[in-house]
């Protein structure tokens, strides 16, 4: 394992453990150590350059997931944009408590639908299931995005001649 791969190894796991946490940037975390690596292992212009402008674009994409499938979520079950809204703060809120990745987006956007936008209590629950739906659909293609980019990027770096323990 080189330095590299090292460096590496160490940012995607800190990005995993980031994308159930809504207020870090996993993807952007990622990148980081990618471009960390790159750099590490000797940036050639050919084919690093082209690789980080691809990986670059697919960050932005990514970022791009959450709100997208909120969105998608909220819209498909009648909710509103102050659902999607009350989802995210919901979530923030509910890293203090047990599972409140789940409960404070659900929490959050219902409570959103009933007082600012003054929903009946039926509405407002189908709202709040579609935001979370959303969100756990975003959280889901997320997960698994950064995963096969942390699989190709660790396969790109592994090279066992260079290992920095001997």
């Amino acid at each position: 394992m080189s330095l590299a791969f090292l460096v590496f190894l160490l940012a995607w796991i800190i990005g995993m453990v980031a994308t159930f946490v809504p207020a870090l940037p996993a993807t952007v975390i990622i990148f980081a150590g990618t471009v960390a690596a790159t750099l590490l292992d000797g940036f050639q212009l050919w084919p690093d350059l082209p690789f980080l402008l691809t990986f670059a674009v697919i960050t932005v994409l990514i970022s791009l997931v959450d709100n997208v499938a909120s969105a998608w979520g909220a819209r498909r079950y009648g909710g509103s944009q102050q659902a999607v809204w009350g989802a995210l703060i919901g979530g923030l809120v509910g890293l203090l408590i047990p599972f409140g990745l789940i409960v404070g987006p659900l929490a959050g956007a219902l409570i959103a639908e009933l007082v600012v936008v003054r929903k009946p209590l039926g509405a407002a629950v189908r709202a709040a299931w579609g935001t979370l739906v959303g969100l756990l659909t975003g959280l889901a293609a997320k997960l698994a995005l950064h995963l096969l980019i942390g699989v190709y990027e660790l396969w790109r770096l592994w090279d066992p001649a260079r290992s920095v323990f001997g």
